[in-house]
């Protein structure tokens, strides 16, 4: 494996800083993960490092950064992979040092662990050692063709996944998502829970080797084994490959099903409802015939929407329910949307299960916030009106201050500010200029102290004293500035009507 093969692995989403042609030919011969200031004796020939940069400093003018990457060169590595999570950035001192030493220098991203790309390379190495012919097997020869007949014969993964172990002794393993979705597991192993599947992930312990296939951040396969040393790495990788391709099989199908899902939203979504259409693209997903069904919308923060990895992050956060039967597709601005097909009754289950669940997908992406709407269970002939349910669930958790990853249903929308956040944004604008305009040109600095004034009075029952205890000034202050605060906005606080326009309007802020 070379340096320029980790920049071609899309996962990783790794960036040049500096480094030329020849540099990224060269061969990886290991890694190494480091924050000593010098680190040379700890380092092999031919060995990327990566490091955190806890060493580094901002006051450091490029003393520290020069002697690290001479330690770097000295000891023969190939190229330094700096981690910006610590500083945010790759320092440019660090840049300047390694043009100097002629080190490429890659940056690694705040959502990329070291231990991603350590199993990058150390999977290629092994991958091309198993793919040698003859006796650079691993597998036995027996081994191997019963395996492949029973992938050709459409073998479960968890069946695939106990043949593919038995001959070692049957040691316990796990087939893992990010979010801890145990996607198969051989007989003897643990029956795990989510917060526990991801503990072990990140714990350090045991084996965990990544399964090549084309998955997200939210839907990546890895064979996890508690305990570590019990299968020789070259068997683990033929393992891994071997799943690999059942997954990409997988892939492929559900590819294949992707228009369907398509064409149910569209149908769901459409401005004049077709029963006859809406029957027929629930058949083509396989969704017919159900009592009930649930609708769910979901969005990316700050991206605005979802794209492909929304639809990835959905179908992740859904496949974690009981016997989930779904459809998910991109929907209106980009948000993944859901139709769930269940029973009667099993529909309130959806919102609380797919809250607990949540955190976990968040997880896989922190840097993000997922949200989420969930509509009411409603017949197949009520979808459209789930679906603008769903929608409306969405804007309302997007709306949320202070911003954080939610799941919201209808029934959750039992106040003014959640149901305001469902108001287009443009709408809420207009709204909040026309009420609170004049207040904010009230000239400067009235303006922000009216404003302060208007929002205590009404969070206080429009009590005079207990808003002038609150605004530390005496009442006669508080009578002035509301007479100013009506004269200005044409409303008398006195009203019901006048003050729950002007509370509205403080909330479209």
């Amino acid at each position: 494996m070379h340096v320029g093969h980790l920049l071609r692995t899309d996962r990783l989403d790794l960036t040049l800083v500096w480094g030329d042609e020849a540099l990224l030919g060269q061969e990886i011969a290991g890694v190494t993960a480091t924050d000593l200031e010098d680190p040379a004796r700890f380092l092999q020939p031919g060995e990327i490092v990566l490091s955190g940069l806890v060493w580094w400093n901002r006051d450091d003018s490029g003393g520290k950064a020069d002697r690290f990457v001479a330690a770097l060169h000295r000891a023969g590595a190939v190229a330094l992979l700096a981690g910006e999570e610590t500083h945010g950035h790759v320092p440019r001192v660090l840049a300047d040092a390694c043009r100097r030493h002629r080190i490429a220098l890659i940056a690694v991203p705040s959502h990329t662990s070291f231990r991603a790309v350590t199993e990058s390379v150390y999977l290629r190495q092994w991958g091309d050692l198993s793919g040698r012919p003859g006796a650079h097997h691993a597998l036995p020869e027996n081994v191997r063709l019963d395996l492949d007949r029973a992938l050709e014969g459409g073998e479960p993964v968890d069946r695939l996944l106990d043949r593919a172990f038995a001959h070692l002794g049957a040691p316990a393993c796990h087939l893992l998502t990010p979010s801890g979705r145990t996607v198969a597991r051989t007989a003897d192993a643990a029956r795990l829970g989510a917060r526990e599947a991801v503990a072990a992930l990140g714990g350090g312990q045991g084996t965990t080797l990544r399964v090549e296939a084309e998955g997200t951040g939210f839907d990546t396969w890895y064979l996890h084994l508690p305990e570590a040393g019990q299968v020789p790495p070259r068997a683990l990788a033929e393992i891994s490959e071997l799943l690999g391709r059942h997954r990409r099989r997988e892939d492929r199908r559900r590819a294949g099903r992707g228009p369907a899902g398509a064409r149910l939203i569209e149908a769901v979504g459409a401005l004049r409802a077709d029963t006859d259409r809406l029957r027929r693209a629930l058949g083509s997903c396989g969704l017919a015939g159900r009592s009930a069904y649930t609708v769910v919308a979901a969005a990316l923060e700050p991206n605005g929407g979802a794209g492909a990895d929304g639809v990835a992050a959905l179908t992740e956060a859904l496949s974690h329910l009981p016997s989930p039967a779904f459809a998910v597709a991109l929907g209106e601005a980009d948000e993944a949307t859901a139709i769930l097909a269940h029973e009667d009754g099993a529909g309130g289950e959806v919102r609380e299960r797919l809250a607990g669940v949540w955190p976990l997908i968040h997880s896989c992406r922190p840097e993000s916030a997922w949200h989420a709407g969930v509509s009411e269970p409603v017949a197949a002939t009520a979808l459209p009106t789930a679906l603008t349910q769903a929608r409306y669930g969405l804007a309302a958790a997007r709306g949320a201050t202070p911003p954080s990853p939610r799941v919201v249903a209808l029934r959750d929308l039992g106040g003014l500010a959640p149901l305001l956040a469902g108001v287009p944004a443009s709408v809420r604008d207009v709204y909040r200029e026309t009420a609170l305009g004049p207040l904010s040109r009230a000239g400067r600095g009235s303006g922000a102290m009216l404003l302060e004034t208007l929002e205590t009075f009404l969070a206080h029952d429009c009590s005079w004293a207990r808003t002038a205890e609150a605004l530390h000034v005496h009442v006669n202050t508080v009578h002035y500035r509301v007479e100013r605060i009506e004269a200005l906005t044409g409303r008398d606080l006195s009203r019901l009507d006048d003050r729950a326009d002007l509370r509205a309007a403080l909330l479209c802020r």
